[in-house]
């Protein structure tokens, strides 16, 4: 497994790993979850897929196998600027605005969504690298821009994996319960800090080849 990062400038470096991390999501986020979000039969693509955003994605024999996404907390776009503000501003559906209890604005912290792991991807061992690969890449993404924080809104069960392999994730407020899919989520922050000197990374390009909710406004 190889991490690759990237911004919707520089994607086409990769071939159709973008493309192929959109339709890891719908199989994971619509298909499993059953997520009300905007998606078609083989992509899922929301309003935070856009050109503040970037990407931390894991290729495994030339297939996206998982990855997440990441924008500065001072990001806007249109109407929108990051998931956890606009849920802080009551802007979308099924995420309580008391998620987060505060609006920040701060260059220092960036946040991370949409985090997902191909079920192909079976074995505790290769899940985890699988995992650190790609918040590792989140990290790189985010120091490089001088950030010092990631937050996330993620199920509680991923702070117990992020501390068994090394990261200081903590909880930030209270959970609450997804009743959509039976989830419990709450608001994790960790350090930007790198957490070991070496990632690997992508040495190809893969050749062509595959919450949160739904907005207000």
């Amino acid at each position: 497994m190889e991490n690759i990062t990237f911004t919707l400038a520089d994607m086409h470096r990769h071939g159709t790993a973008f493309y192929d991390y959109l339709g890891l999501r719908k199989r994971f986020f619509v298909d499993n979850l059953g997520w009300n979000i905007p998606h078609d039969d083989v992509v899922e693509m929301d309003q935070y897929d856009n050109p503040k955003a970037s990407y931390s994605l894991v290729i495994k024999d030339g297939q996206v196998v998982g990855g997440a996404r990441i924008m500065p907390t001072t990001a806007s776009w249109g109407t929108h600027t990051y998931m956890l503000r606009d849920a802080v501003q009551g802007k979308l559906i099924d995420i309580p605005p008391s998620v987060l209890g505060r609006d920040i604005v701060d260059e220092d912290m960036w946040e991370c969504t949409r985090l997902v792991i191909d079920d192909d991807v079976k074995t505790h061992a290769d899940r985890s690298t699988c995992l650190s690969l790609i918040v590792d890449g989140l990290i790189d993404l985010a120091a490089d821009a001088g950030a010092s924080r990631l937050m996330s809104l993620s199920p509680l069960a991923l702070m117990r994996a992020l501390r068994q392999l090394g990261y200081d994730a903590e909880r930030v407020g209270e959970p609450y319960l997804n009743e959509g899919d039976g989830r419990r989520y709450a608001v994790l922050s960790m350090s930007a800090g790198r957490r070991r000197a070496f990632v690997p990374k992508a040495t190809h390009h893969p050749t062509p080849q595959p919450l949160h909710a739904p907005s207000k406004v």
